[in-house]
């Protein structure tokens, strides 16, 4: 049986506006060690599916890999905010679409060896045109992308965000038929 390990000491290293991160002393099978954790409120990410049968990503810079990437849209959950409810409003706020149906395919922990993030995975159709309204600090690009060359995408290594191909990954049986 695997053994929990025991939390001795939380002491803060940094405390930012998104992640708040600490070095923990822990005691695993009667041996004392630390590590080093990043916690984070968690998040939200959708695949938004139209009605002619393309998926609606986002194009973005991220500056910790120096490169635009391709994903489907996502956000933090706010204080308080229900998952499915921050889906919805990132949705919207990302695409300028709202979900006619959102459903959730479930949820991933993102890099469990150091943080607790997890983001709740979401398929939505039925889009209804509604309003972009990007966070101020936010730019990007909505690109839409037939299924058929999203599957190739991923086949052939083109897309490179992990919560993107988690939920293609648990998506794939009810949106790529053979």
């Amino acid at each position: 049986m695997i053994e929990k390990e025991k939390l001795l000491k939380r002491t803060p290293v940094y405390e930012g506006k998104l992640l708040h991160i600490y070095k923990d002393d822990v005691e695993i099978g009667g041996r004392k060690t630390w590590r080093e954790v990043v916690l984070h409120p968690g998040a939200c990410a959708i695949i938004p599916v139209t009605d002619d049968g393309a998926v609606l990503f986002v194009r973005q810079y991220r500056y910790a890999v120096e490169e635009a990437l391709l994903e489907i849209p996502a956000g933090k959950i706010d204080p308080g905010e229900a998952p499915d409810v921050c889906a919805a409003r990132e949705l919207t706020e990302e695409t300028g679409f709202r979900a006619g149906s959102l459903r959730k395919l479930g949820a991933v922990y993102t890099t469990p060896g150091f943080c607790n993030e997890t983001i709740h995975l979401y398929l939505a159709d039925g889009l209804i045109p509604a309003h972009q309204h990007l966070d101020a600090d936010e730019y990007l690009d909505v690109v839409k992308v037939p299924l058929a060359d999203v599957r190739r995408m991923i086949e052939a290594g083109e897309l490179h965000d992990a919560k993107t191909l988690a939920a293609f990954a648990i998506a794939g049986p009810h949106l790529f038929q053979d």
